[in-house]
């Protein structure tokens, strides 16, 4: 049985279909990112499992429970948010034990001053302080316990805001862009934390970003939504290098993908020296869109094979060199993803050749779903090819 299943659900505001028909289940101890753009859906998504909105149709389940009219403080849900919403006037350990204190005590322990002189609070208390300093040392921050929010860095922030979220054991973590406020190298440290600490506390996560690095680096599978749809869910691998849409193709990777418009003729998609083979195409013609990734095309400097294209630009990024070049033939302008030395002393204007490497080709029907094709070739490559010519130079 899954940790947590969503069927079906469905949610509309303002007559803004924003999440349409969405099915996902989460293992136990299973790490999932949920990708996509701005206003795909995702964070609407997380705040229905939480209880904070309610679904127009579907059912959320936790450990196959029904959560339909289960109030969200009775969910035993954590999130963690992108602003982190820590108390300004609180200490760290105050913080840390805010939802420790609302779940352990009564209203009436939780008075001031009145509450101290009630039965059996200064134990809680003292059992509270124990389970948040032991979180802060595991997660070795406990030299901040005493420092208000002001008197931390984001990064500091954000290790309390996790700490909070995981003290009370909740049965499912939810992160919402908890990284999006970080500087670039605190935010790839911050991801190994996060990764660390769900390993040691083994509760299923749904972590939503729009950062596909952090998706692909964190996640045990990846979803991917767009307009209210999960589109695809797979483990990173899978995601990057067999994509089931093309909106999925083009939405991961970076550079982006490279797109070339072709046509198929009794099922046979011819493109310079590349010939794909479609199984089970229809008769006739059918535009498709073929896809490769940008380490996936190599170059011809003598121009005796591939297609023939010219440089438009060329980006140095030290262990890298991505080359943007345009097609003689039809115009399009495909990337190349190659080392150093095989773009020594390219400029803008040069004339080159660009070979696709054989079976890494993919070809997407016109609704964006993948095509099932083999993939020939004439004096394309294949990919251990490419892989070959670069290791030896």
């Amino acid at each position: 049985m899954s940790a947590l299943s969503l069927r079906g659900i469905a949610k509309s505001f303002a007559g803004n279909q924003i999440l349409n028909d969405v099915s996902l289940d989460v293992g136990a101890g299973e790490f999932i990112a949920l990708v996509g753009p701005s206003g795909c859906g995702k964070s609407t998504l997380l705040r229905v499992l939480a209880g904070l909105d309610h679904a127009d149709r579907g059912e959320v389940l936790i450990g196959g429970k029904d959560m339909s009219g289960v109030a969200a403080a009775d969910r035993n849900i954590a999130m963690v948010f992108q602003s982190y919403a820590l108390y300004p006037h609180l200490t760290a350990s105050e913080n840390i034990a805010v939802p420790l204190a609302m779940r352990r005590l009564s209203t009436m322990q939780r008075l001031p001053f009145i509450g101290s002189l009630m039965p059996g609070q200064r134990a809680t208390r003292a059992a509270i302080a124990r389970d948040v300093r032991e979180m802060a040392t595991s997660l070795k921050i406990e030299h901040l316990l005493d420092r208000k929010p002001g008197q931390m860095s984001g990064g500091q922030r954000q290790r309390v805001a996790l700490a909070r979220a995981m003290v009370r054991r909740p049965s499912i973590f939810l992160m919402d862009e908890p990284l999006s406020n970080l500087d670039a190298n605190l935010r790839v440290h911050a991801r190994g934390e996060i990764v660390d600490l769900h390993r040691r506390a083994g509760v299923p996560t749904l972590y939503v970003t729009h950062d596909q690095a952090e998706a692909l680096s964190m996640a045990d599978r990846v979803a991917v939504m767009m307009g209210g749809r999960l589109l695809q869910i797979a483990s990173p691998e899978v995601i990057y290098d067999d994509p089931a849409h093309v909106e999925v193709a083009r939405f991961i990777g970076q550079p982006r993908i490279n797109q070339l418009p072709a046509e198929a003729e009794d099922g046979v998609v011819a493109f310079g020296d590349l010939r794909l083979t479609l199984e089970n195409p229809p008769a006739g013609k059918m535009p498709v869109t073929l896809a490769i990734r940008p380490e996936f095309v190599s170059l011809d400097r003598n121009r005796q094979e591939g297609l023939a294209a010219r440089v438009e630009r060329v980006e140095f990024l030290g262990s890298e060199v991505i080359l943007y070049c345009r097609l003689d033939a039809i115009g399009e302008t495909v990337i190349a993803k190659v080392q150093p030395p095989e773009a020594a002393g390219l400029a803008a204007g040069d004339a080159v050749g660009l070979r696709l490497a054989m079976g890494r080709t993919m070809a997407f029907a016109e609704d964006g779903s993948r095509l099932a094709a083999r993939a020939e070739a004439g004096n394309g490559l294949a990919a251990g090819d490419i892989a070959r010519e670069r290791a030896h130079g």
